[in-house]
């Protein structure tokens, strides 16, 4: 953590549950680097779209702990994959409304605690369009339901502005990738994000929640900059 703050980073995201509560807060305190919030570390095995009511349920229990453990330790959110589409018995229309059931049984405990329980987009063949991924967050239908845009991940299927432009005020924060046709996940500003374009359209939504790099750039002190320079931080 100390390295972190050395190499020019505001703040870190943790995995929950299971986290030294008062140890990171600990250590947060006295580096002055906060955790905003953290990734629910259970959902792509314990799966809030399986078929399995047993696992439904103890992915919702789990994600519920990330909550408490998010609030603990001073965040502000978790990171949620509602699901993966994975064959005839996990559809897309049953990841959808399977999720969507589940997420609304811990709104009451995310609101109460003030933690924003946040959609990331992933490859999981689940709202692989923009219109899609908005509705869905709609259709839950509350302020503690929201985005966490990948800008790097959905690259692939529609132009990551385009995402950013659709989705508004829904995205609360950003996970920051770049990705290319010809080299994949790669450093930042060398895929085919048009990072002119992504600033335009966080400009016009008034952007200002944290943004979180997922990936490397070929050396830890160029990171931040990085950051710095194409979000123009």
């Amino acid at each position: 953590m100390k390295q972190l703050k050395e190499l020019g980073f505001d703040g870190i995201e943790g995995s929950a549950p299971g986290m030294d509560i008062a140890g990171l807060r600990k250590a947060c305190g006295e580096l002055e680097l906060p955790m905003h919030g953290v990734v629910y570390n259970k959902h792509w095995n314990k799966r809030l779209s399986s078929p399995d009511k047993a696992t439904r349920d103890e992915g919702r229990t789990g994600l519920e702990a990330a909550i408490r453990e998010s609030k603990a330790v001073g965040g502000s959110s978790v990171l949620l994959v509602p699901g993966k589409v994975s064959g005839p018995n996990e559809t897309h229309e049953q990841v959808w409304e399977r999720s969507i059931a589940e997420i609304r049984k811990v709104i009451p405990l995310a609101s109460k605690l003030g933690i924003h329980v946040l959609i990331e987009t992933v490859w999981n063949g689940f709202c692989y369009k923009p219109v899609q991924f908005r509705d869905y967050i709609d259709e839950i239908n509350n302020p503690w339901v929201q985005a966490y845009y990948d800008i790097g991940n959905m690259q692939k299927f529609a132009p990551s502005h385009e995402w950013i432009r659709v989705l508004g005020n829904r995205n609360v924060k950003l996970d920051v990738k770049d990705w290319g046709k010809k080299n994949g996940f790669c450093p930042l500003g060398q895929g085919d994000v048009e990072w002119d374009k992504v600033r335009a359209e966080l400009k016009k939504i008034g952007f200002s929640g944290w943004v979180t790099r997922e990936g490397s750039d070929g050396g830890d002190d160029k990171t931040a900059k990085l950051m710095d320079e194409l979000l123009d931080l």
